[in-house]
């Protein structure tokens, strides 16, 4: 895990407003769990996650959190976490409801085998 962008995501939680923070706190512990290896970055002003590629970022939003989960994971989204798409490969969760723990943790590690599986696929840059 990348200690300054670590910092970098402290900074962005802390600076959204305090009823917001847990929600992102939340999300964090989620997508670190699920991708221990990751490492936390910002781009394009939100936090993002980086195991053999981009993996998934999130940004605080006026009434919810937006996830933006790159990839293959817009099938994954069919089941129980429907209710929460707003477009391909991206979750829109209320700040006013409990975020489903066990669904984005299946997402975040479909992720983690999608980008793993890419790089296996690559063909390895030996000279």
């Amino acid at each position: 895990m990348s200690e300054t962008g670590s910092k970098d995501v402290d900074a962005y939680i802390a600076a959204a407003p305090k009823a917001a923070q847990p929600k992102l706190t939340q999300l964090r512990k989620i997508i670190r769990s699920a991708a221990p290896k990751a490492e936390e970055r910002i781009s394009y002003k939100m936090p993002y996650y980086d195991l053999n590629g981009r993996l998934v970022y999130f940004a605080l939003h006026a009434k919810h959190v937006g996830v933006y989960a790159l990839g293959q994971t817009a099938e994954l989204a069919k089941g129980r976490l429907a209710r929460y798409v707003s477009s391909k490969g991206t979750l829109q969760f209320p700040l006013d409801e409990p975020l489903p723990e066990a669904e984005i943790t299946r997402l975040i590690k479909k992720r983690v085998a999608e980008n793993e599986s890419r790089a296996k696929a690559r063909p390895s840059r030996t000279r």
